[in-house]
């Protein structure tokens, strides 16, 4: 969601007559887009904040600002750690941007906007991916009403807010009229899609009509909440031919006890039931996940039954971290705090037992024949190129970067953790 939310920030700029430049020396503007979810993203943003400050003083016209949830959630307060700094701006005023840039140079005072409006403005905006790309990313909605005890999001992206579908038809239709054949539809919480709007569709109906458009091959969609994953949704992956086999459903803990304190809204066997459901829908649909570990309370027989669901379920890949507190959520003032170590200890047993669990799985695909969409040269050999399968799996093959965008046949000939090697047909 980040990701596409810069992609918007460059395009408004684009047409405000601002060229972008990989080269930050000869930048006039930079803007770092941050995620406040967990706290390692947050030191990160701090991080690299502190590295620009060498180049603001060799060019002291150059406008530093920040932007995304962590913006949103200090807002003022970043001019204390970083006084250099220019510009802070909210999830909801990207569309903003410009005009606030215009201040800062007429002038030269800091700007801040961090205020949410009853409509989003910037959900509409169009960007069209870099040259060449054939995937685009495409919001239809935004926020959150679900305030878990440990997720801040509620408080940095406002309530749920969904474009309307015939807005969202027409944006996919612009993107395959323009080379696009893949789409992924963003959203804290598809799954509650259309809850705010009235007579409209809801997401099963919407993913049917992104179906029907000419040119798009392939369909995906992030991120899932398991207490909104409905019968209907299922039905669409047996139903749909582009609507690619994986889907990322966020168990977050195995216990119920610690379920219940994450105000999630499900127990573990009710995500197992629907897990179920989705494999009686699509036997070979891709599951992904997130976990969190060391929730303040949770027990060694809480994390034990983690890894529990994680035998049953047996997850493609799993994202997974370890618990910290998040700055006004309820958990922040929950007892039970777990020491670092524990969490740390609990983190790797955790990820040792997914890594054994990603290989069988991509083991189980050697010598399979997958469609592999290319999406460009290889991050570890030049003399690769690199895609995905429907199902989500990273495929590295010898081959002409000419192929990107393309979809080819490949026999997967070697099987590793995070990835897979194949071979032309």
């Amino acid at each position: 969601m980040n990701v596409h939310d810069s992609q918007q920030m460059a395009q408004i700029l684009s047409d405000a007559g601002y060229v972008k430049t990989d080269e930050a020396g000869r930048a006039d503007i930079i803007i770092v887009n941050t995620c406040s979810v967990r706290g390692k993203a947050a030191q990160k943003a701090y991080s690299q904040l502190g590295r620009l400050r060498k180049l603001k003083k060799k060019k002291p016209g150059l406008v530093i600002g920040v932007a995304g949830c962590l913006a949103q959630e200090h807002g003022t307060e970043f001019f204390k750690r970083a006084p250099y700094l220019d510009l802070v701006l909210g999830t909801h005023n990207i569309h903003r941007f410009p005009e606030m840039i215009e201040e800062i140079n007429n002038t030269k005072s800091r700007v801040v906007d961090t205020s949410f409006h009853e409509s989003v403005r910037s959900l509409g905006i169009r960007t069209l991916p870099p040259d060449g790309d054939v995937s685009a990313y495409v919001t239809i909605m935004q926020g959150c009403n679900n305030f878990c005890s440990y997720c801040i999001v509620p408080y940095v992206r406002g309530r749920e807010e969904s474009r309307t579908s015939g807005d969202i038809i027409d944006e996919i239709r612009f993107l395959a009229d323009n080379g696009i054949s893949e789409v992924t539809l963003l959203g804290q919480n598809v799954n509650s899609y259309g809850s705010t709007l009235s007579g409209d569709a809801d997401f099963p109906a919407l993913l049917r009509m992104v179906s029907k458009i000419n040119g798009i091959n392939r369909i995906r969609f992030t991120t899932s909440h398991p207490k909104d994953l409905s019968g209907g949704l299922a039905d669409c992956f047996a139903d749909l031919d582009n609507l690619c086999e994986h889907i990322h459903l966020p168990v977050q803990a195995g216990s119920n006890h610690v379920l219940k304190r994450m105000k999630r809204g499900y127990t573990a066997e009710e995500y197992l039931k629907k897990i179920d459901m989705l494999k009686s829908r699509c036997p070979d649909i891709s599951i992904t996940s997130d976990i969190i570990v060391g929730f303040p309370g949770e027990k060694d027989s809480d994390f034990q039954k983690t890894i529990d669901l994680m035998k049953e379920v047996r997850f493609d890949n799993t994202f997974s971290f370890k618990y910290s507190d998040r700055r006004g959520t309820a958990s922040e003032k929950y007892d039970g705090k777990i020491e670092e170590e524990v969490k740390r200890a609990r983190l790797c047993e955790l990820q040792a037992l997914q890594e054994s669990h990603s290989l069988e799985k991509n083991r189980s695909l050697e010598e399979v024949v997958k469609d592999v969409l290319i999406e460009g040269v290889s991050k570890n050999n030049d003399a690769d190129i690199t895609g995905r399968t429907r199902d989500n799996k990273i495929v590295n093959i010898a081959g002409d970067i000419g192929l990107t965008g393309k979809t080819v046949k490949a026999r997967i000939t070697r099987a590793y953790t995070h990835s897979l090697r194949g071979e032309m047909i």
